[in-house]
């Protein structure tokens, strides 16, 4: 298990812009170096839609991802991920194996709501 990270202050945490969208498209990306999955993710007015490369393939399928509400970091730069430019981080914690498991609202909220 990891450690504690180093301690911010409550004003570090809040340059962290984390917003729900839900995912519109999922897709197989067979060009990444390690599985993972395109992502489309609809934050509403004002963010709109991004995309997103997440490795996610051990517990998800495409089609099970279309309208599922996430969280994602949507103020870090694009990143280039093979020929995919993901434009938000979409979060998840490790299982018991070190799979990712995405963080997701446990009731249905409306999309570009900002986590505090």
């Amino acid at each position: 298990m990891m450690g504690t990270a180093e301690r911010i202050t409550f004003d570090d945490f809040l340059k962290v812009d984390i917003r729900v969208g839900r995912i519109v498209d999922a897709a197989p990306f067979p060009e990444a170096r390690k599985p993972a999955l395109k992502l489309v993710i609809d934050f509403g007015e004002g963010i709109g839609r991004k995309r997103s490369s997440a490795q996610i393939t051990k517990h998800y399928r495409p089609d099970e991802l279309v309208g599922r509400l996430v969280l994602a970091v949507v103020n870090f730069p694009p990143r280039q991920i093979g020929p995919v430019m993901s434009e938000v981080l979409t979060l998840g914690v490790p299982d018991e194996g070190g799979e990712v498991v995405l963080i997701h609202p446990s009731k249905d909220v409306p999309i570009g709501g900002r986590m505090f």
